[in-house]
């Protein structure tokens, strides 16, 4: 296992090399000049020469290329060209906000998907599975924007019951420790702006989430269907086992493997595709962050945001491998 575990992150490397390759390449391919959107239309050209030299944009793709990497070797993520703040200082507290955003939603997606798809399964055929599939596919078929403007105009303007945009509630601010300020409301005692901060997930949460549950759910009722019919099932119930013992202990284990594939992709899928649940919900995560430097033409945070999802997203997809050694035994690791 730990042999396992040392080639997966090594492999790790050629992959976010190939990664920073591509996503260099192509935001060099966006048309614009970086120093001309940084000081405006109105500056000469003087001016924007300047600029250009002092960020080191004349010099030849190669070496603005050997330049980074070299610096994302040694931990610097660069410098802002837009706020000349150090990149890795400003993407934590984004970074962090689309984690808790991700955690919040996939939680969602699998407790719910999975639970519907087990008894859609377990009541095939009945008026829950019929109801419970539609859902699921109504579910994967929706836009995420127009599902956010409903709850956005269901929940927060015509019920009042739910914030309707941001994180927290500016008048009560949080102070940060680890930057997910559900977990930094329970360590201060702060039980207020643990509602708070729950509240202004929810909404947020629903929407990214709803996708993934979908599609876990038809996955977890498909995969539940072949396992029940399996020899080792039906032993199980010839021995006198309850029903929900059987469905939960052994049908589930077995096949929840081929759905912690779907998790795991679904994750990261949501860590760098948030941006539009985020500009609907004013959420300051990630992707806001990305797109706003996308305006802006801010190649290194482009490059440094791209990055991180990158290594996150194998990063999660290593564990999703590593924990199918627990849910199937017959896996080996070669």
């Amino acid at each position: 296992m730990l042999s396992y575990t040392g080639r997966r992150l090594l492999q790790l490397i050629p992959v976010l090399i190939g990664m920073s390759v591509i996503v260099f390449s192509i935001i060099r391919a966006i048309p614009g000049d970086p120093a001309l959107t940084i000081l405006g239309e109105r500056a000469t050209p003087e001016a924007v020469q300047e600029l250009r030299l002092q960020l080191g944009l004349d010099k030849p793709l190669i070496t603005q290329y050997a330049t980074y990497v070299g610096h994302v070797v040694t931990g610097d993520l660069g410098v802002s060209l837009r706020t000349k703040k150090p990149i890795s200082e400003e993407l934590v507290p984004y970074l962090t906000a689309t984690i808790e955003l991700t955690v919040v939603s996939i939680l969602i997606a699998v407790v719910v998907g999975v639970n519907a798809g087990i008894i859609a399964a377990w009541k095939k055929a009945s008026w829950f599975d019929y109801i419970a599939m539609l859902v699921a596919l109504i579910g994967v078929s929706m836009p995420i924007f127009w599902l956010g403007l409903m709850e956005q105009w269901v929940f927060a303007e015509k019920l009042g019951w739910l914030p309707s945009t941001g994180r927290i509630n500016p008048r009560e601010p949080i102070e940060a420790i680890t930057g997910f300020y559900l977990l930094d409301t329970i360590l201060q005692g702060n039980w207020q702006g643990f509602w708070d901060v729950f509240q202004h997930l929810i909404l947020p949460g629903i929407a990214l989430g709803t996708i993934p549950m979908a599609i876990i759910a038809r996955m977890t009722r498909s995969s539940m269907l072949e396992v029940m019919k399996s020899d080792y099932v039906r032993t199980a119930r010839a021995k006198g086992l309850s029903e929900f013992w059987v469905v939960y202990k052994h049908a589930l284990k077995n096949a929840f493997a081929p759905v912690m594939t779907v998790i795991g992709l679904q994750t990261g899928t949501l860590l760098g595709g948030a941006v539009l649940t985020e500009t609907i919900f004013g959420w300051p995560g990630i992707g806001r962050y990305i797109y706003d430097a996308i305006s802006f033409r801010d190649y290194p945070v482009i490059q440094s945001g791209i990055l991180v999802v990158s290594a996150l997203f194998v990063l999660i997809n290593l564990v999703v491998d590593l924990l199918y050694a627990w849910l199937d035994p017959r896996i080996q690791y070669k």
